[in-house]
């Protein structure tokens, strides 16, 4: 990778004199990690990334997660399949950290999460993700990735950093319509767009956005040698969004402007469960039978408010709502306790999660020294977290078989408010130094206080060199959904097909094997990093980071065994073998590195070429495991859930981007290399090899207002490695890992047509 970065510095070095002229000025302006008023990404005293849209567009994807992970190379988007929780919370995950230590803000104002928790047996299990997926991609004008902690400025969750989508503002219609394929035949998507930019007369504007992605299912199951033919699924779920958004402002006069904006998203998708033998209900399927569920998800979310400035000071006034609900429904298969009487399809519950965010901030530039900029604010948040029980058919006896429906031993109902005050300061004691400090203070309604502080600074000693560091301790508060959620799903245990019952934290089947009242996730963050910019249009960033993380919190282990068993029966519990809870298991340290290099230039006078080169290195290493108060001869975390934590993610990630235009022409090449990852698929730990991905594309525009493109992605057909041990379970039928980077669609195909007007 060090070659690499050789090569592509080298060559912007080359370009660069070549031309003899000023490149483009860096454009990256961004607002997140600091209140003070917006700067460069090389003026920031922590790592900011930032992606615009016409980047996002021109990968191929249809979605902004899998558009970032392949441009990003501190993102990584696992892309779990068989199941309808690691189908449908694919969450983001940087610098090698859970999905739910991640803030997510759209527009500056905190994201909503999922109600679905993750509790399939892929990277974030346990965590409650916020669903990327649920944003227009269209919608998007750029997307800002502060790759530092960030709860003393942010709040809870904000421990590996902050991503911040900047919905678009820009006059003007826009649409695009995009199909394509994989090379297999399936995976066949559509994804259509349209939206538009007005003025609200001489004082405010409205942006409309609306898109619909379609997306077939893909399968890349091997024949099962049980039956000499296939039986199971692996792959991406068939899925249909339908996405909405608005984005828009108005001046009040006098200094006061109304905004506010409104995203919501509308899902269906199908997911399959694993295949069910001809012995499990032989009279009604004899050939045996792959139960389906489909997830009916409702995704809303936004923010009103006013802002404007008094006697120097600008504020914020602002109130940001968020909902998420989740229904269930599992077909193609059968409750065997109901016998040859049993329907083959059933209402299977929802979950349903809501937040509302107020939020007051005021900001005034201090007149000191070479300048300054000082922050105060309050925030009220309110969640509220619902499981709603299925059908009695779906949940009595052995349940619907794949997804036994949501019975909680005790109604799930649950809320709590949390009060925050936060200062943030800037000081500039010369122009080339730059000094920061936050702290917050927190108090929640259900576990108490939280309190955290931040340090940074950036040094520029000569214009072309700057040096950053930032200290900052975090926390992440458990949420409702880890605290109270309650259900029983089939999943494989060793490579055997069982129930397994996962129980809230405070119930006595968890208490009677070992859990105890969640405590909110620490964290200590230390960065340290050079920012290089020998030229105009040219930059190089390395920062070192360390992030000690105390009483992280976890699904357990999966516990088996006669008191296991001996457990479940004095509770009553019929359709359960095995049982797991959340739990604060363990004490991990995150110790890593990152480098970029950006090149922006022009190619002769008609043309522009943009170079981007990342690489990332990241080690999680287990520090102190609990052990089970109750039950000491059952771990609370054992191999698999560790790896899962520490090892499921690649250990490093490379990444190359290069655009070029000349005249009506653009082309593209995206390069990322996935380092090798650790993962417990069966019985065995098994070390996955790197593996490489190369996608291009090509656009022309065919007038000034309308361009044709056409992308392949995945060149080479790359796949990672298959499972070792797949010969054990399903017949060899899941062949590929579900953790990673890459995912298992091989090579597609993509064909677009966009235009302004």
């Amino acid at each position: 990778m060090f070659r690499l970065l050789a090569t592509t510095n080298a060559f912007a070095l080359l370009a660069a004199a070549a031309h003899a002229q000023d490149a483009a000025q860096l454009d990256e302006v961004v607002v997140v990690g600091s209140r003070a008023p917006a700067r460069l990404a090389t003026d920031s005293p922590a790592p900011v990334d930032v992606i615009s849209a016409e980047t996002l567009a021109a990968q191929g994807f249809d979605d902004v997660n899998r558009a970032l992970a392949f441009i990003a190379p501190s993102f990584n988007f696992p892309r779990g399949a068989t199941g309808p929780s690691a189908a449908n919370t694919r969450a983001a995950s940087l610098r090698g950290l859970a999905p739910d230590q991640v803030l997510v803000l759209v527009n500056g104002k905190r994201w909503h999460g999922s109600s679905v928790i993750n509790f399939n047996n892929v990277f974030g299990r346990g965590s409650v993700p916020t669903d990327l997926g649920a944003i227009p991609m269209s919608a998007v004008a750029r997307i800002e990735i502060l790759r530092d902690g960030a709860a003393a400025q942010y709040g809870s969750d904000a421990i590996a950093g902050v991503i911040n989508i900047v919905l678009r503002t820009d006059r003007g219609g826009h649409a695009a319509v995009q199909a394509g394929r994989t090379e297999k035949g399936d995976g066949g998507t559509l994804t259509a767009s349209l939206g538009y930019g007005l003025a609200l007369g001489e004082r405010g504007r409205l942006n409309l956005n609306a898109e619909i992605r379609s997306r077939n299912s893909t399968n890349r199951a091997a024949i099962d040698s049980r039956y000499g033919r296939l039986t199971t699924e692996q792959g991406d779920p068939d899925s249909l969004d339908v996405g909405l958004a608005a984005d828009g402002q108005y001046d009040l006069g006098s200094g006061v402007t109304l905004y506010g904006d409104l995203v919501y998203d509308r899902r269906r998708s199908t997911s399959p469960a694993q295949y069910r033998a001809p012995t499990i209900a032989p009279a009604v399927y004899p050939e045996g039978f792959v139960p389906h569920i489909r997830l009916d998800m409702d995704d809303a979310g936004g923010a009103i408010g006013l802002r404007g400035a008094w006697r120097g000071w600008s504020w914020d006034l602002s109130d940001a709502p968020g909902y998420n609900q989740a229904r269930f429904h599992v077909h193609d298969t059968t409750n065997t306790s109901l016998g040859t009487t049993s329907p083959s399809s059933f209402d299977a519950g929802a979950t349903r999660y809501v937040q509302n965010v107020l939020d007051f901030t005021a900001s005034r530039p201090l007149a000191l020294a070479a300048g300054g900029n000082l922050a105060v604010g309050v925030e009220h948040r309110w969640e509220g977290f619902r499981i709603t029980s299925g059908e009695p058919g779906s949940y009595s006896g052995a349940g619907a078989q794949g997804f036994p429906g949501f019975n909680p031993p005790t109604p799930v109902d649950a809320d709590r408010g949390a009060v925050a005050a936060f200062v943030d300061a800037e000081l500039k004691p010369v122009q080339s130094l730059t000094l920061a400090a936050a702290a917050r203070y927190e108090h929640y309604s259900d576990f108490g206080d939280a309190t955290s502080g931040k340090i940074s600074a950036l040094w520029r000693p000569v214009p072309v060199l700057a040096v950053r560091g930032t200290v900052s301790t975090g926390f992440r508060a458990p949420s409702l959904q880890q605290r109270f959620f309650s259900t029983v799903t089939s999943q494989s245990s060793n490579g055997v097909l069982v129930n397994i019952g996962t129980f809230a934290v405070d119930d006595p089947v968890s208490r009677a094997l070992g859990s105890s009242p969640l405590k909110p996730e620490t964290s200590r963050n230390l960065s340290a990093g050079l920012v290089l910019t020998p030229l105009p249009g040219l930059s190089f960033t390395a920062d070192a980071f360390r992030i000690k993380i105390q009483d992280r919190i976890a699904l357990s282990e999966t516990l088996s065994g006669t008191a296991v068993t001996a457990v479940l029966k004095a509770a009553g519990v019929t359709n359960a073998s095995q049982a797991r809870f959340f739990t604060n298991a363990a004490d991990t340290t995150t110790r890593g590195y990152e480098l970029t290099a950006n090149w922006r230039g022009q190619l002769g006078t008609e043309g522009r070429l943009d170079v981007t080169a990342g690489y990332t290195q990241t080690d999680t290493d287990l520090d102190h495991l609990n052990a089970n108060p109750v039950l000491p001869s059952l771990p609370l975390l054992a191999t698999s859930s560790i790896d899962l934590i520490a090892d499921a993610l690649p250990r490093n990630k490379a990444t190359l981007t290069a655009r070029g235009d000349w005249r009506a022409w653009s082309a593209g090449l995206n390069l990322a290399r996935f380092g090798s990852f650790r993962a417990v698929q069966v019985l065995s730990e098994q070390v996955f090899g790197p593996v490489t991905t190369v996608d291009l594309t090509l656009d022309y525009a065919i007038s000034p207002r309308l361009k044709v493109g056409v992308s392949v992605l995945n060149l080479g057909d790359a796949y990672p490695d298959k499972i070792a041990e797949r010969a054990l379970t399903q017949g060899g039928g899941i062949q590929y890992p579900e953790v990673g980077g890459l995912g298992t669609n091989g090579r597609e195909y993509v064909l677009r047509l966009s235009s302004r007007f």
